[in-house]
């Protein structure tokens, strides 16, 4: 089975991966187009959800709560953070696009021990990453210092010519505070939107060694192993990680044989 998953180019549905269709057990994430008023209605049974207005604005409307006119910026490219919304399992919401709008949907299994909230852009730490050609910009959208219980949820730009996600790192193995195991997804997107970038997902078995040409709106699946992603020159990278898994926590590894670049000029 394929890593990438394509996106649709003309419906609402851009792309969705749930635990079957990845054959895993914590991960789903699908991505939606609305125009004006137009509607995606969203419950997960079991499944803590986060609502990401990527671009545009929206009005959802839950049955204990309604937020209206969601967003923050035209595009995911803007120097700006998201609007979100955290919601238990179990939870009906309506999302009506209040213009064109672009939302990401992530959910993993949970118990239902938090209740619905509005995440605001200005609650969300914004950070810069890396030096040099590995510089990123990073956006934590619902880390595990913020209340979920599985849920993982961050977006980071990228400049042309630089690389992300670097040095290659994983995070497949339960070993606290080592290492933990969290599935992963990266949906993409470049610009100008004819751009690609090219994702390696690898393990040091090399039992998983896929390299992709991920182009604007491509979801990459993450199982496990090392996830490094290179963006050409001419063209900014987007991407909205989601990751769960058995304990709420990110500890990562580096792959030893290009640990070395950290230290780098240092």
């Amino acid at each position: 089975m394929s890593l990438l998953v394509k996106a649709q180019r003309e419906s609402q549905t851009i792309a969705r991966v749930t635990p079957e269709s990845a054959n895993w057990h914590y991960v789903g994430f699908a991505a939606y187009r609305l125009g004006p008023n137009e509607v995606v209605h969203v419950f997960e049974p079991g499944r803590e959800v986060c609502i990401v207005v990527l671009s545009g604005a929206v009005d959802i409307d839950t049955p204990n709560t309604t937020w209206t006119s969601l967003g923050s910026r035209d595009s995911v490219f803007e120097d700006a953070a998201p609007y979100a919304v955290y919601l238990p399992p179990n939870r009906r919401a309506t999302i009506r696009a209040c213009r064109d709008a672009e939302i990401g949907v992530a959910s993993a299994p949970a118990r239902g021990v938090y209740p619905g909230r509005l995440i605001e852009p200005a609650s969300m730490k914004r950070s810069t990453r890396g030096k040099s050609l590995n510089t990123r910009y990073v956006c934590d959208i619902l880390p595990q210092t913020e209340p979920a219980e599985a849920l993982l949820v961050v977006e980071v730009k990228t400049p042309g010519g630089h690389a992300s996600s670097y040095p290659p790192h994983k995070h497949d193995t339960d070993n606290i505070p080592h290492e933990s195991s969290l599935e992963e997804t990266y949906y993409h997107r470049l610009d100008p939107p004819q751009g690609f970038a090219f994702q390696r997902v690898y393990t040091d078995s090399r039992d998983i060694d896929e390299s992709m040409a991920v182009e604007d709106h491509d979801v990459v699946m993450v199982p496990r192993g090392y996830h490094p992603v290179v963006v050409p020159y001419g063209y900014d990278s987007y991407y909205l990680n989601v990751m769960a898994g058995s304990q709420r926590l990110w500890h990562f590894n580096n792959d030893p044989a290009h640990e070395w670049i950290i230290n780098k000029d240092a």
